[in-house]
């Protein structure tokens, strides 16, 4: 029996494949999307010498280009006379793979708590995470040893990933046998023209389980898993077919985009980190985000692990399982597993995993099924009321009204005078990396489907407080602090150097009981720093008062440059709370 849940959208008498953006159009400057596919083709012209020399490379949103990491300057100039940006690493991709042998050598069959490992091409290491609700003395012997390992990067969680399941009751689903549903991912054709549809392994796993378009195993479209050859979900990866053999099903190219028109499918790539992708699923509905890292593997339990997934910020849901993965207009990928409910600013534990859609398309000698495009070239409504919640010396947070679309907005684009700042999928965003008692000028532009761009909102004047050296780093954004669960609130610090001794951190947060809180710093090397712990049983509340400070002395060799995490965990009943910002100075 499978562990996670299913989709397919079928009307009856059609397969549709699920989740995407769309074409993107011509326009007078490349937008964000002409740039992201222009990176891609960089990257397929680049000599093999040169690729055969890269320990890594990704699309930089911020910079609209095509970043590869090299060994040395003298592939750096070669690369750049390639036309391509390239930065100096320490490692090689062959001392990188060697050091992810290394700490695949020590998981072994798997410790505790250790649930994600692999390759974090932007920060030339490895990245291992651990979820220290499961930790035992294994996973602290473990630790102990990987982390002796340079180039090693520790990440401590809370929770992780699971393989999702739940049953869905609206939109377009398709039943394996009796069970609940799953998410198709694209239609595709055999090299005899029989017709199929990929979707995730472990909506597959029963050999020649009937396939239906209707609950209650009611209108039969065809067979999941024929011969038993046609699913895997371990090792080698989360993918597997289902055949559409019942008269009246036919194929699509047409993505579902829920209630608004579809988009069309043109073709498949392979996604490379800092894209921006899009999925739709049966829970989520349409959902987009960046991709943080790819090949990289993680452990859902009991046994089960599975290697070179695709990691993302987009959200999804239990039901969203087996579903697309797009590119633009092109397929990556079919959905394998991601969090038990969706937030801001995900931490490595909330991201949205798929596997390489190009990978099951090989492995069972399919071809997608693909169509011109969906023409759409109607551009969203222009934002509204631009406005700031807050800003800090290094960061402004901002707010607008939603835009409208045809077919349906996917982004927005905050500009920073005429550059992107930054993308999000809501209508709120915080804009980092800013000069303390410094004026900007901000603006905000949406995107659908089709890359199509709104015009600019109007402007908004917002002035940077105060600061110091330029060592401190904030975040303005706001977290609920609830009983018993744990908020986590990421700061990337650009700082050079070894972090200062002492560290401060000032903590905007206000909450009923200080008594219930444990609060700690994470640092970028994986290790806590307790600012705060809750005393035990038999005490009286006291508030919690907003600008709160705290000195840190830091461990030996804790370098200032990295993601810092504060989180702030709730142990008692009764009572509440919000985390509306904080700042650290290094």
């Amino acid at each position: 029996m499978r562990v996670r849940s299913k989709i397919i959208a079928a009307a009856c008498g059609s397969v549709l494949a699920i989740g995407a953006f769309g074409t993107t159009q011509s326009a007078a400057q490349p937008d964000a999307a002409t740039l992201q596919a222009e990176a891609h083709q960089r990257f397929d012209g680049l000599s093999q010498d040169l690729r055969g020399q890269l320990a890594g490379h990704w699309f930089d949103a911020a910079a609209g280009r095509l970043t590869v990491a090299v060994p040395t300057e003298k592939v750096a100039r070669q690369a750049r006379s390639e036309g391509v940006n390239a930065v100096v690493v320490q490692r090689s991709a062959t001392q990188l793979e060697k050091l992810l042998g290394d700490v695949r050598s020590l998981i072994g069959d798997g410790v505790p708590g250790v649930f994600s490992w692999g390759v974090d091409v932007r920060d030339n290491e490895v990245d291992v995470t651990v979820n220290t609700s499961s930790r035992t003395e294994a996973t602290d012997r473990f630790l102990s040893k990987v982390r002796g390992l340079d180039g090693v990067h520790v990440v401590e969680t809370k929770s992780q990933q699971r393989q999702q399941a739940g049953t869905v009751q609206a939109g377009s689903p398709w039943w394996p046998g009796s069970e609940s549903n799953c998410s198709i991912g694209f239609a595709a054709t055999d090299a005899s023209g029989g017709k199929h549809f990929l979707t995730a392994g472990h909506c597959t796993n029963d050999a020649n389980q009937a396939a239906y378009g209707q609950s209650g195993q009611q209108n039969r479209l065809g067979t999941s898993n024929t011969g038993g050859t046609r699913s895997v979900n371990a090792r080698e990866g989360d993918m597997g077919v289902v055949a559409v053999t019942e008269p009246g099903w036919t194929l699509s190219a047409s993505v579902n985009t829920w209630g608004q028109p579809a988009v069309t499918v043109t073709g498949s790539a392979e996604a490379m980190v800092g894209d921006r992708v899009c999925h739709s699923g049966n829970t989520s509905k349409w959902q987009c985000g960046e991709v943080k890292y790819t090949n990289k593997a993680v452990d859902y339990g009991g046994g089960l692990v599975i290697e070179g997934l695709t990691w993302t910020t987009a959200c999804s849901k239990g039901g969203d399982s087996g579903g697309a993965w797009l590119l633009g207009d092109k397929a990556v990928g079919l959905h394998d597993g991601g969090p038990s409910q969706c937030v801001q600013n995900p931490s490595d534990d909330e991201l949205s995993l798929f596997q390489p859609v190009n990978e099951a398309l090989r492995k069972w000698n399919l071809t997608l099924v693909t169509g011109t495009g969906s023409g759409d070239t109607t551009a969203p409504t222009t934002p509204g009321t631009l406005r700031s919640t807050g800003v800090s010396a290094s960061s402004a947070s901002l707010t607008w009204d939603a835009s409208t679309d045809n077919v349906g907005v996917t982004a927005y684009e905050v500009l920073n005078g005429t550059a992107v700042a930054t993308t999000v999928t809501g209508t709120t965003a915080t804009v980092t990396g800013l000069t303390a008692d410094t004026a900007y000028t901000f603006a905000v532009r949406a995107v659908d489907a089709a890359g199509n761009r709104s015009a600019p909102s109007s402007s908004l004047g917002v002035r940077t407080s105060a600061g110091g050296s330029g060592r401190t780093f904030s975040s303005d954004t706001d977290y609920a602090i609830r009983d018993y669960q744990v908020v986590a609130s990421p700061v990337r610090s650009t700082a050079a150097g070894a972090a200062g001794n002492p560290m401060t951190v000032k903590v905007d947060a206000t909450h009923t009981c200080l008594e219930d809180l444990n609060v700690t710093l994470v640092a970028p090397s994986g290790r806590t720093y307790p600012l705060m712990r809750t005393p035990g049983g038999g005490y009286a509340c006291h508030p919690f008062v907003a600008g709160r400070t705290f000195s840190v002395v830091p461990g030996a060799g804790e370098a200032a440059s990295g993601t810092w995490t504060l989180r702030v965990g709730d142990n008692g009943p009764g009572d509440m709370g919000v985390l509306s910002g904080w700042s650290l100075t290094v």
